[in-house]
């Protein structure tokens, strides 16, 4: 029999669904408080916790946050349960490292699915060979496995968590705590920062297949720039303590990763003597080239990206950014429809960067 700790303040619904879990064959443990749920997961070590969001003394947040500061609590499958259906708390929610989250009011359905669900994955990877000291770890389990880059990315494809981003969502905020590394499954995300004026400057771009989020491989330090989706995206993520587990026991992949580093601050480096020395209309091109690798998989595609962010990346005014675009349309080397700009003339292109 698989044993839940259910965490939640009203009594009336937490009666109510240990009863509707115990009909269902769950054994439940029942808390009142966070406080008293981070006490009985270190004590029984449940199979699941599903824990509602506010409560009085921890509230779900700083629960989820203590059991994964504790290494026999941090790999326990955690589901919110809450009446908060805003994108925002659900977001915050599965960052700090939740795997699902329940609304209420739900149904009988709705809850035992969900549960069924964490302990099915759980279930596989035990009958994947997996230590049985390790139930809830996956990367100890793998770790002979991951020695390059590539086996890092396929990590991230078998057990990362996923998130799904509406073109122009916030991923995550400057300030931020860094919760987790991401690999983008699907789409594109730019970072920036705002300067004193707040004008907004592009740090970075990237593509499918990139990883981004990373700020510290030693210190759970905060993010120094704001990252948003610029496509509709999906994302998956390890978490940031799993993920320096990971690379604490394969050095191979570390090193790689230190390579991919160094070539992301040699890109820096380049558009910074770029935005300094080059002309507007070599600086235009290269924008645009390097949005059409980042966005899409053929420079020739169009480019769905507004004047804006052009202008940002290549560090002129947009008013001077269309200038340049109004002359690459009259040389024949773009069309520009509304917000999408095509290449029609690659090689002309190049030639001017």
């Amino acid at each position: 029999m698989k044993t839940v700790l259910l965490i939640e303040d009203d009594i009336v619904l937490r009666e109510n669904t240990a009863e509707l879990l115990e009909l269902s064959n769950y054994k439940v443990i029942k808390a009142s408080n966070g406080k008293t749920g981070v006490e009985l997961a270190k004590k029984h070590i449940p199979n699941i916790i599903v824990c509602d969001i506010m409560m009085p003394v921890l509230d779900g947040y700083e629960t989820l946050e203590a059991l994964s500061k504790n290494k026999a609590t941090k790999y326990i499958p955690f589901i919110f349960l809450s009446a908060k259906t805003e994108r925002y708390d659900i977001r915050k929610g599965m960052n700090l490292g939740a795997d699902d989250y329940i609304t209420k009011p739900f149904t009988e359905d709705d809850i035992i699915s969900a549960i069924e669900s964490r302990l099915a994955k759980v279930s596989i990877l035990q009958e994947l060979n997996y230590n049985n000291h390790q139930e809830n770890s996956i990367l100890q389990s793998q770790e002979s496995e991951i020695k390059t880059l590539n086996d890092l990315k396929n990590f991230f494809d078998d057990y990362g968590v996923e998130f799904i981003f509406k073109k122009e969502d916030i991923i995550y905020n400057e300030g931020d705590h860094s919760n987790y590394i991401y690999l983008i499954n699907k789409g594109a995300v730019k970072c920036f920062r705002m300067d004193e004026q707040g004008k907004e400057l592009i740090t970075a771009l990237y593509k499918e297949d990139d990883l981004f989020g990373y700020t510290s491989f030693t210190n759970n330090t905060s993010h120094q720039e704001t990252a948003t989706a610029i496509q509709n995206t999906k994302l998956l993520g390890i978490s940031i303590i799993d993920f320096n587990e990971l690379l604490d026991k394969n050095h191979k992949v570390l090193l790689e990763l230190i390579e991919l580093l160094t070539d992301d601050l040699s890109t820096v480096k380049e558009q910074l003597l770029q935005m300094a020395y080059g002309t507007v209309n070599k600086k235009t091109a290269a924008t645009i080239l390097k949005f059409a690798e980042k966005i899409n998989r053929k420079p020739e595609d169009p480019i769905k990206i507004s004047r804006n962010d052009l202008a940002s990346v290549a560090g002129i005014a947009t008013e001077t950014l269309i200038r340049a675009l109004t002359e690459f349309k009259k040389l024949g080397i773009i069309k520009a429809e509304g917000r999408n700009i095509k290449v029609v003339d690659i090689k002309r292109l190049k030639s001017i960067v």
